[in-house]
């Protein structure tokens, strides 16, 4: 295993919190993880990404310029990092929010409409966890269950009213 995911898209998405689920899941599994948000200054509205590297080896760098997965949650993110994507890497995308088709040939694109599937379903903000579960499916990363296990550690005390919804919404992607 060895993963360098960059999920990218804009402030209050969900960014770093997908991301924070995956590190944690690889920390469960024993795996080597390093997780580094990133957003800039407007936080809400503005843009936000998250590098998370999950893998069977040590870690040399927080820091990934050359994903083998990418998430784009927005047009801006997907033209700024879909060239950056290694050769037979993932790209997976919102396509309720990106009109363009991936352009490149040698990476596996997957779209899925995550915010319209979110809304449809009463799920209004976990576009977020719906595009986790497609990137599971697509990337076979972790099973259903070693995602749910971590969201069950993840999702706050005071937010556990959410715990159902994140999980619905994560089968609703990896069922898509």
């Amino acid at each position: 295993m060895d993963y360098k995911i960059l999920i990218a898209g804009f402030g209050g998405q969900g960014i770093l919190f997908s991301g924070k689920v995956i590190a944690n899941t690889g920390l469960m599994l024993n795996k080597e993880v390093s997780w580094l948000p990133s957003y800039g200054p407007e936080m809400r509205g503005g843009t936000a990404n998250c590098s998370i590297n999950v893998s069977d080896n040590q870690i040399g760098s927080p820091i990934v310029s050359a994903p083998n997965v990418l998430v784009a949650m927005n047009l801006p993110s997907l033209e700024k990092y879909e060239n950056d994507v290694d050769k037979d890497g993932f790209i997976i995308y919102d396509s309720s929010l990106i009109s363009k088709d991936v352009t490149r040939t040698d990476v596996n694109a997957s779209k899925i409409p995550a915010t319209r599937l979110a809304s449809d379903n009463g799920l209004e903000g976990l576009a977020n966890m719906v595009i986790l579960g497609k990137v599971l499916k697509e990337t076979k990363m972790f099973t259903l269950e070693e995602i749910v296990k971590s969201i069950e550690k993840v999702v706050p005390a005071k937010k556990q009213e959410l715990l159902g919804k994140n999980v619905k919404a994560i089968e609703i992607g990896y069922n898509y």
